[in-house]
């Protein structure tokens, strides 16, 4: 199976790795103290050395991606069910994320005044509104979707479970990008919409499970 998605990997790596060959190129006109984290405020509070940022990070990446799709596609038991379009398109998360976070760091560590606290909060929410697009898709598998005894036990709680999760994720992904637009006091309902991504799908299979739903 990991034959079938070979290529796909190596693309998806390749793309992960074009910051570095921006890095090169800019390799003069970076500062030596490399910005590499931020603060819910938007604010660096993280610096590491010019090679980490530039090497360091997008390397860190691809052994993510590689970790894991490898082990994925071989250790889950229910790997045949990871075969689709729904596979392949979480394996484009991480290059998209890749390139998009090393350029607002390299924007940063340029001197550019960059809106991280608007632009991440939309990156987020855009890719929970992707995510709830695929959840009503998603087969039985120990590496994707929602993984609760019960759900993992019983198909067809699965599947409920999943086609109730979908249009939940949604509405919360354009709520987390609603608020990164208006920012000030709406800031917190942004943590209040993980809350309920992650708790009205599990206490909806919960139910379902004691057969309290129908």
């Amino acid at each position: 199976m990991l034959k079938k998605y070979g290529k796909t990997l190596i693309v998806t790596t390749i793309i992960i790795l074009l910051p570095m060959l921006a890095g090169i190129i800019l390799w003069n006109k970076l500062p030596e103290q490399f910005p590499t984290h931020f603060n819910a405020a938007g604010e660096v509070d993280g610096w590491s050395s010019k090679a980490f940022g530039v090497f360091g990070l997008p390397l860190i990446l691809v052994v993510f991606q590689w970790l894991c799709t490898v082990g994925s596609l071989k250790m889950d038991p229910k790997a045949e069910n990871l075969e689709g379009k729904v596979f392949s398109l979480v394996l484009w998360i991480t290059p998209v994320l890749s390139i998009v976070m090393n350029a607002l760091v390299y924007c940063t560590a340029l001197g550019m005044d960059m809106n991280v606290q608007i632009i991440v909060p939309l990156l987020i929410g855009l890719l929970m509104v992707i995510i709830g697009n695929w959840l009503p898709k998603c087969k039985p598998t120990w590496t994707l979707g929602i993984k609760l005894p019960w759900t993992l036990a019983d198909e067809n709680n699965w599947n409920r479970t999943h086609r109730f999760a979908g249009p939940v994720w949604v509405v919360c992904g354009m709520v987390i990008m609603l608020c990164a637009l208006i920012g000030g006091a709406f800031l917190w309902v942004m943590p209040a919409a993980f809350v309920v991504m992650i708790a009205a799908p599990t206490v909806y299979s919960y139910l379902l499970f004691k057969g309290k739903i129908k």
